[in-house]
């Protein structure tokens, strides 16, 4: 039975309706479907992105904390080095005062007659030469003049050898030491000083750890004191 134009109109109307309600759900469909992988790839980009923020401000956190740990350092070293600058100070302070002391000594003629005596037969018992000239402050030289013979006896005594002691005369130790000799053997090879200047010098080197016990305390960091 043939169909009229009003029910092919109607049949076509009713499969456009289809149709078109196939490709609404399709378009949903696809829709819902694009918003997910769209959350989805938002949500990955937006946890890349707090990861990476993340680390960058915990690179940030660490690189503060360290250039405080190298800052708090440095000013630790600084002070340390500025105590022990000023601990240095005064143990030169010391020993500045020990050499001003000596400075003094020939003041004492008699005392400084003695010292000058022991420090003449010590370098003589070192060189054990026959022949030895001996060099000292001008201002000192009478005074010397009265001790060589009690220092070539004494010398005589005690190494059983004759020496022939000369005072050198066109050469003085300078002026502003605090005194001592110099003794020089086989035209001027071999010199020993015992100035008092060297005196002390030797001695500080020894002394100079104590001293600091002394004054400020044992280091209970250092191992060793020389």
């Amino acid at each position: 039975m043939a169909l009229s134009d009003a029910d092919v109109q109607k049949q076509i109307k009713h499969m456009m309706a289809f149709i078109e309600q196939e490709a609404n759900e399709k378009a949903e469909e696809i829709d819902a479907k694009a918003e997910e992988e769209f959350n989805l790839e938002k949500g990955r980009l937006v946890q890349n992105q707090r990861i990476k923020i993340m680390e960058y401000y915990e690179r940030k956190e660490k690189s503060v904390e360290l250039q405080k740990k190298i800052q708090s350092s440095n000013m630790l070293n600084q002070a340390r080095l500025k105590a022990l600058k000023v601990r240095e100070d005064y143990v030169r302070d010391v020993l500045d005062e020990a050499r001003r002391k000596l400075s003094e000594i020939f003041k004492n003629e008699s005392l400084y007659s003695e010292i000058l005596k022991k420090l003449i037969i010590q370098g003589l018992l070192q060189l054990l030469e026959a022949n030895v000239l001996i060099r000292i402050r001008e201002k000192d030289q009478t005074l010397i003049e009265t001790v060589l013979d009690d220092v070539s006896e004494e010398y005589r005594k005690i190494s059983g050898k004759d020496v022939l002691l000369k005072i050198d005369t066109e050469a003085f130790l300078p002026a502003d030491t605090c005194g001592g000799i110099e003794l020089l053997a086989q035209k001027g090879k071999i010199k020993i000083s015992n100035t008092l200047e060297s005196r002390l010098e030797l001695i500080s080197s020894q002394l100079v750890p104590e001293i600091r016990i002394a004054l400020f305390g044992r280091n209970p960091s250092r191992k060793f004191n020389d």
